[in-house]
């Protein structure tokens, strides 16, 4: 694994983090294909059942890496820009939940990661950035484009792309752009604590659940009802399903295996 990224797995929660805290963990290309493969490992691991996303040093992502941008033909760029939204795609479809853990600035980029995450736990003082416009990109970029109007509505996503301002940690909280800010030196304790209650759900249980949310983004209610028909039942079949059951009558937690 390449040192840029960094994969812990400990009591079902996989913590992958990006390791460049010289470049406020800016992504190259090298560090793209090791963020892929870190994430199919844990998207495969059947003793993973949370992932936590994270970055090391004073920032979370500054987004692509600069020394990037150099003259390229439109085929080059065009398979690089496709390749930036890979990681994307595998947080997005992976049956496990998937936490941004987000310290300092989230930027670009490294908002499109976050944006792709179930949940995006902020401390105080993050700010968040969508500054494409600002260097001539447009603002859609890396999954913002999709994400943000579905996140904070057409309005906030409108002026958030268009104008290329940062967002404090309270008003992304306010506007939904995270889940939730908590003091910095809280951060870790808050992040361990809702990985721990997600990595102690029912598996397949909760990779239906993500899968039917994901759905319903692109489909309609007919196709979405069906969805959760199927779900459902494939949900009621399973060992999971009798063991919350038991656990419930007997006040006790339950013990989930199956995905």
């Amino acid at each position: 694994m390449n040192e840029t990224v960094l994969l812990g797995v400990h009591d079902g929660v996989a913590t992958v983090t990006l390791n460049r805290p010289d470049r406020l963990n800016a992504i190259d290309l090298p560090t793209l294909e090791a963020l892929c493969a870190a994430l199919d490992r844990a998207a495969a691991d059947s003793d993973v059942r949370c992932v936590v996303f994270a970055g090391a040093g004073r920032a979370f992502c500054a987004g692509a890496d600069q020394a990037e941008m150099v003259p390229r033909s439109p085929l080059e760029w065009e398979r690089i820009v496709e390749r930036y939204l890979d990681p994307i795609r595998r947080i997005s479809t992976m049956d496990q939940p998937v936490i941004a853990r987000l310290h300092g600035d989230a930027v670009g980029g490294g908002l499109g990661l976050a944006l792709a995450c179930d949940y995006r736990i902020a401390a105080r003082g993050v700010r968040l950035c969508a500054p494409f416009v600002k260097i001539g990109l447009a603002g859609c970029d890396m999954s913002a484009g999709y994400f943000l109007p579905r996140l904070v509505g057409l309005g906030r996503a409108t002026d958030l792309t268009m104008s290329g301002r940062f967002v404090g940690a309270e008003e992304a909280e306010r506007i939904g752009l995270v889940t939730r800010t908590v003091e910095p030196e809280a951060l870790d304790g808050a992040v361990a604590e809702l990985a721990g209650a997600l990595a102690a759900s029912p598996p397949r249980a909760m990779a239906f659940t993500k899968r039917a949310i994901r759905r319903s983004l692109d489909r309609g209610m007919t196709a979405e009802f069906d969805y959760e028909v199927h779900a459902q039942v494939q949900c009621l079949q399973s060992g999971d399903h009798r063991e919350a059951l038991s656990a419930f009558r007997e006040k006790r937690p339950g013990r989930f295996g199956g995905r």
